[in-house]
């Protein structure tokens, strides 16, 4: 779709979000049942008792997006209003596919510290919190610090929900190769929010094989450059190769997960890999190889975080329905145990998954009440 046609369409209604009111306020009886004299009433028993606010105000049931723009994937650090139209963006998915009430908020790139204040100053208006598009090492920091002083649940789709979505589509992509999951040789490139996430959570399901790769090449545990997120993992998980670079590290290895920049596998790359290899090239807007190109090179399954192409693995899988589960089941804390059974249960619904079909679709009927039911069944 074309740049001119994204930028009238946005104009054209200064962005994608508008709020809607639950009364009508049409006379005066509707003003005093909505706002003053009535509302008085209910400030007083919040007063008495503050948890009444989640039953009688939108904060028990509204989700704050936030930004602060500085780790856009496949853009990079483009800024706090930079970032704002992804989470606009998703803030409208929530209302549309799961009747979920969630706001864009767009932070300046403060200190961790800070950063933390700011929204737990402001956590008593919402019921959950959602962190997107911020860079590593902060993005940990930050997670790790909301949820030991919120009471409401706290969640970084970057890391979680892409976890969870690339579980589920690894899960079926192996079904279609043939491989054990547990078995398969996993080099994945991109060593921040969603790499590391997605990583941690491939190593918790039983896959002992797993390369990470940065921009310096093979992450090992004698890098000096490493945060102490990456550096706890890759000790845990030692890379079982010599290899340096990414085109040494994808020889006779099965996946290549992409979560990094575009245009940085090429043909030759997926050639080595072993038989049948699985390509997620994730990055968007541009994949890090073009699926055709990964086709022609011998990729038995592939998959891109575009609606552009098959095999979608992306967050919107996830998040709508994960916050909905998590406000009807009234979870003050996510748990990172919930993403393997929100993951198999995501796979389950594809019942004989082929090369081109391996997550279900965004708009397929079910997504959201199978995401909704595996965190109540967690819970």
């Amino acid at each position: 779709m074309a740049l001119d046609e994204i930028k009238a369409l946005h104009e054209k209604h200064t962005g994608v979000l508008s709020i809607h009111g639950e009364l009508p306020v049409t006379n005066r009886t509707d003003l005093g049942k909505a706002y003053t004299p009535g509302v008085a009433g209910l400030s007083k028993l919040i007063q008495q008792n503050p948890a009444l606010a989640r039953q009688y105000t939108i904060s028990g049931k509204l989700v704050a997006i936030i930004t602060d723009g500085s780790a856009v994937l496949g853009l990079g650090d483009i800024g706090p209003q930079g970032g704002l139209p992804v989470v606009e963006g998703k803030a409208l998915l929530y209302k549309e596919l799961a009747g979920v009430d969630a706001i864009p908020l767009a932070l300046e790139q403060t200190s961790v510290p800070e950063f933390v204040q700011t929204v737990k100053n402001m956590s008593k208006s919402f019921a959950g919190i959602h962190l997107e598009d911020i860079k590593a090492p902060r993005c940990f920091e930050i997670e790790d610090q909301l949820n030991e002083v919120l009471d409401i649940p706290v969640y970084h789709d970057d890391q979680e929900g892409t976890a969870i979505v690339v579980l589920a589509g690894l899960i079926n992509a192996a079904k279609v190769v043939g491989k054990s999951l547990t078995d398969l040789k996993v080099v994945l490139t991109g060593a921040g929010a969603s790499g590391l996430a997605t990583a941690k959570l491939l190593a918790s399901v039983g896959i002992q094989h797993i390369t990470l790769v940065d921009q310096k090449g093979v992450i090992r545990d004698q890098q000096t450059s490493l945060n102490d997120y990456q550096l706890k993992f890759v000790q845990a998980v030692q890379p079982e190769t010599d290899a340096t670079t990414l085109g040494e590290a994808l020889v006779d290895q099965d996946v290549l997960i992409g979560l990094s920049i575009g245009e940085l596998v090429t043909a030759e790359m997926v050639q080595s890999m072993a038989t049948d290899p699985i390509i997620f090239a994730l990055a968007n807007p541009v994949p890090e190889i073009d699926p055709e190109l990964a086709k022609k090179a011998g990729a038995a399954v592939i998959a891109t975080g575009s609606s552009a192409y098959p095999n979608q693995v992306n967050n919107i899988l996830a998040f709508p329905g994960l916050f909905k589960g998590l406000l009807e089941n009234h979870i003050t804390h996510f748990e990172t145990a919930m993403e393997g059974e929100i993951a198999k249960a995501l796979a389950n619904m594809i019942q004989a998954p082929t090369n081109e079909k391996i997550v279900p679709g965004v708009f397929d009927q079910g997504v959201v009440n199978t995401v909704v039911e595996a965190v109540k069944q967690y819970k």
